[in-house]
């Protein structure tokens, strides 16, 4: 009898000696992203090739999927290697998109107009992640389209390795990627502009990434070659913020670094870590500099490690980017991508993810967590799935909001009129030119101070001043309350919305 009273005490005591299983705050706000990278295929297209119609598919399949996780932002890859993934003046079409470079796809459709707006459908934000510098991802030219910038300006390029870069130390190739970043803000109605880790390549041994020449050119007396190499960086933050917010000051930059500054080893500043690369002296990027000046509106440091790996402990070095960033919100990079599938087998372990979600949450200058890659929980991994769901994305989460941003005074909101038509209810309103979505909430006749995020009834966009809302929403119900959230991510007032209710 003992024996058989002991065994469910002894799993309760287990259970709740576990962080993840214990009562976990839903915050209202909460960044929750994921990367969808398209170099070579990894997440998405599965292959250049095929049907338009498969790619599209595939696509939806990656944003259900974490709609239904209840993550709110997409950052997903339209430039991988000198390429694009829209029609460009800049660059080719990307092969890892139509199987060739430089072909077209077969639609008389913006595919990148598509995708932001099925993610702006699902109540996502869409990010437009960039690789600044990388020109090819192998040494095999001949494949690249005559429009590659390869050809066009050989002058720019260095080999390094088996890949070939743009040279950062170049004032023009600055200018165009600036170029790049402004086509894109103009023509598209991005959430933000995002970089990767990749600005001067990570270090390969026994080989020389030979700027010599143009450091000598454009260097300042007594400058070293790793201070230049780090202010031509600063030069490309710099001039990409300012392109972006002179164009749309909504439109977020963020920037996702390799998770290790500094070793302490190197300087005391550093973190408690023994990283073989690090972002300062090898990448030769400086984030902290970045944040300091105000060009950033958020980091997201890529923290791939399990949490007490000995050379570079998770806890250690989310506690030190919570310690040393300012001026900006900060995410943490995770790496599910290396569940059940590294040598680390504290990855084997299914609260490794989620524990780390956990830590983020409880350390106050964090603000969200960005998943690598799309695919890594999409496949073998629904025990973590259902596990992150239950106890931490239970239920939806806005975005921060944008810091340092000045927007422009709000017009009051009006409802015009509503109209009802096939199952669907438009809400027809004024002055909602400057909002990207409604969140719709149960309500009576009068209005609340606070609708908490816990009600939620649905996160609808608004297109043309419309919200447009599902029989499942308006049948049986008198009132909802609506506010609407802008593009520097704000929410409005409440406005309390009689529905008209025919035949009923």
């Amino acid at each position: 009898m003992f024996k058989k009273l002991l065994f469910p005490l002894v799993l309760i005591i287990f259970l709740n000696s576990c962080s993840v299983f214990k009562k976990i705050p839903q915050p209202e706000r909460e960044f929750r992203g994921f990367w969808v990278a398209t170099v070579v295929n990894i997440d998405w297209p599965k292959n250049g090739n095929d049907p338009i119609a498969k790619q599209k598919q595939d696509y939806l399949k990656i944003l259900d999927f974490y709609e239904d996780l209840n993550f709110n932002a997409a950052i997903v890859q339209i430039r991988t290697a000198g390429d694009a993934f829209y029609e460009s003046e800049y660059a080719p079409w990307s092969r890892f998109l139509t199987g060739l470079e430089g072909n077209p796809p077969n639609s008389n459709q913006s595919i990148l107009k598509w995708m932001i707006d099925e993610a702006h459908n699902r109540g996502m934000e869409f990010h437009a992640w960039l690789n600044p510098y990388r020109a090819t991802f192998d040494l095999k030219t001949d494949i690249l389209s005559p429009t590659h910038d390869f050809n066009i300006h050989p002058e720019w390029m260095l080999k390094y390795g088996k890949k070939y870069y743009y040279n950062p130390g170049v004032p023009e190739v600055r200018k165009r990627m600036a170029s790049v970043i402004d086509e894109i803000v103009t023509n598209f109605d991005v959430d933000a502009i995002h970089f990767d880790d990749y600005f001067y390549p990570y270090t390969i041994k026994d080989e020389v990434f030979n700027d010599s020449l143009t450091y000598e050119f454009y260097k300042l007396p007594n400058q070293t070659i790793g201070d230049w190499r780090r202010s031509n960086m600063d030069s490309l933050i710099k001039i990409s913020y300012n392109t972006i917010k002179k164009s749309k000051p909504w439109v977020q930059f963020g920037v996702s670094p390799f998770g290790v500054w500094k070793n302490n080893s190197t300087d005391s500043k550093g973190s408690d870590t023994k990283a073989g690369q690090t972002t300062y002296e090898d990448l030769y990027a400086d984030p902290l500099l970045w944040m300091n000046k105000g060009w950033l509106d958020y980091l997201i440091p890529q923290v791939y490690w399990s949490m007490n790996l000995s050379v570079a402990s998770h806890i250690k070095i989310v506690d030190w980017w919570a310690n040393n960033s300012y001026n900006t919100n900060l995410y943490i990079g995770n790496g599910p991508y290396k569940i059940r599938n590294n040598s680390d087998k504290a990855w084997d372990n299914i609260n490794e993810l989620p524990d780390q979600l956990v830590l983020a949450r409880n350390t106050t200058a964090v603000t969200g967590n960005v998943f690598f890659s799309a695919k890594s929980l999409m496949k073998n991994n629904d025990d973590v799935v259902a596990l992150v769901k239950k106890k931490l994305y239970k239920r939806n989460a806005l975005t921060p909001v944008i810091r340092n941003n000045n927007p422009e005074p709000k017009q009051k909101i009006e409802l015009k009129e509503i109209e009802e038509k096939n199952a669907i209810t438009d809400l027809i309103f004024k002055n909602l030119e400057r909002y990207r979505f409604a969140m719709v909430y149960p309500s009576g006749k009068k209005s609340k101070e606070d609708y908490p995020i816990k009600k939620l009834l649905s996160k609808e966009p608004i297109h043309n001043d419309i919200v447009s809302l599902a029989a499942a929403i308006t049948d049986r119900r008198k009132h909802i309350a609506l506010t609407f959230i802008d593009l520097f991510g704000q929410e409005s007032e409440p406005i309390i919305v009689h529905l008209k209710q025919p035949n009923k």
